[in-house]
């Protein structure tokens, strides 16, 4: 048997798949805006298009993994992401980049999806939980260093280069999938591939008031780092006014406050009651909406530019908060279906993913120029997605079975 360590590592690899074509290029925005003539908002569509991508791809997924097993699922969308990262090097033309990274998209939303329903494959409750706060933390590396090397691939070698990391990550863990990574559903567990089943599971899971609020009160609050991470080009060198190499300030803040609460939450599973959990990070997530839009009027008041630290650590806060809740309130929602967990966990990752998209394609243009815009619109999600989220919990809807 493979030692938890050994999975915990190849699950966080997997996991990483879609974040990274995220972050590594986002220090090459300006450089890719230069070389193809165009504006930041056009650069902007190539980050839109992907997340899109990503967040419709995670509605089949969960439930092709279902069918044909988790191991092969990911194996085929390593190997599609290699290829398609490969192809985003050669491109001649800000249309092309666009087009490709759409197809690097529906490659890169299989991670978090299959590895959520593999957690809840092999473990249950607090061991669930606690793998799945492990999990959180090694992924969180990766987004935290991804910016700072993609700034030095920028530097040394130019965004193509960056792409060709991409393809690499890719093509190596294509490699692990293949050679290491076991399979967590037998195949007499699997669920048949009839169209008209997957469509009416669908339906049953979506007609689920209390599923539906769950999902879109995560995916606001979670999603809400959409305003930040799609606008770090322009929050980096405009409003802080650093370097293409500075992304660090926002990124390791940003992810070290996911580490630290996934470590915390891990450790607390099975230990603190989580009602009690849930409290603190409810609490961490308001606390750093009032500080982050209170700093930006205060700064704006004084006639004074935002500076670092001390416009990162508001972020900082709410990502240790989202974390502490995040595996608590996925588990809950996959709990609803216990025979359809890819489906359920296909339907929480769309919802994430398209505010992600929604909100860096049509939104963040608009807020990017401003560090109180930010502060304001990422409030306004988190909050609005902690209220919808309560608004769940006053739902009593049994869970819907699965059809067939």
């Amino acid at each position: 048997m493979r030692s938890k360590l050994q999975l915990t590592a190849l699950f966080a690899l997997c996991t990483m798949l879609g974040p990274l074509g995220i972050d590594t290029y986002l220090p090459s925005f300006h450089a890719i805006g230069r070389e193809f003539g165009v504006s930041q908002v056009a650069v902007q569509q190539t980050l839109s298009v992907y997340v899109l991508a990503m967040a419709g791809t995670m509605l089949f997924y969960g439930t092709l993994s279902d069918t044909f097993g988790r191991r092969a699922v990911l194996l085929w969308a390593s190997v599609g992401y290699c290829l398609t990262s490969l192809v985003a090097a050669f491109v001649p033309s800000i249309e092309a980049l666009v087009a490709v990274r759409f197809a690097q998209g529906l490659m890169g939303g299989a991670g978090m999806v299959i590895v959520r329903a593999m957690v809840q494959d092999r473990y249950q409750g607090a061991e669930a939980q606690s793998m799945m706060a492990m999990v959180m933390f090694c992924f969180g590396l990766a987004p935290a260093l991804a910016p700072i090397f993609g700034g030095w691939l920028q530097a040394h070698g130019g965004w193509r280069t960056t792409f060709y990391f991409l393809a690499g990550f890719g093509a190596l863990l294509a490699l692990l999938v293949w050679r290491v990574m076991p399979e967590t559903l037998p195949a007499d567990k699997r669920q048949p591939l009839r169209l008209g089943v997957i469509a009416s599971n669908y339906l049953h899971a979506l007609s689920n008031g209390q599923f539906r609020l769950m999902i879109l009160g995560l995916g606001l609050m979670a999603g809400a780092n959409s305003v930040y991470i799609g606008s770090a080009a322009e929050f980096i060198m405009g409003v802080l006014r650093l370097e293409e190499t500075s992304f660090g300030w926002l990124f390791i803040p940003l992810i070290g406050g996911t580490m630290l609460g996934s470590v915390l939450t891990g450790s607390m599973a099975g230990k603190l009651p989580q009602r009690a959990q849930k409290r603190i990070g409810y609490s961490c997530l308001f606390a750093a909406c009032v500080w982050n839009v209170g700093y930006n009027l205060a700064v704006r008041g004084l006639g004074l530019e935002p500076a670092v630290p001390w416009a990162v650590m508001p972020i900082t806060l709410y990502s240790f908060g989202i974390a502490l809740l995040m595996p608590i309130l996925s588990l809950r929602i996959l709990g609803l279906f216990p025979t359809m967990r890819g489906l359920a966990s296909s339907l929480q990752g769309f919802t994430q993913m398209l505010f992600f998209s929604l909100m860096a394609g049509l939104i963040v243009p608009h807020l990017f120029h401003s560090g109180l815009l930010l502060a304001v619109g990422h409030a306004l999600a988190v909050i609005g997605g902690m209220l919808v989220w309560w608004t769940s919990t006053l739902a009593k809807t049994p869970a819907a079975a699965p059809a067939g």
